[in-house]
C-alpha cells in the first residue's frame, strides 16, 4: 500500500471520517485490481 494512502487512512481513522475511510479503502481496491487486469489482458492476447 502507498505511504500516502497509508497516511490518510490513519488520519480518517483517527477523526473516525467513514466517508474518507469507504473512500479510501474503494480507491486501495482499484488500485490493486487495477494491475491484475493488465496482467491478465496480456496473458490473454499474444
Amino acid at each position: 500500500m502507498p505511504q500516502w494512502l497509508c497516511n490518510q487512512l490513519m488520519s480518517a481513522f483517527l477523526k473516525k471520517d467513514r466517508r474518507q475511510i469507504r473512500l479510501l479503502n474503494e480507491c486501495w481496491y482499484y488500485y490493486r485490481a487495477k494491475p491484475e487486469k493488465l496482467k491478465e489482458s496480456a496473458g490473454t492476447n499474444p
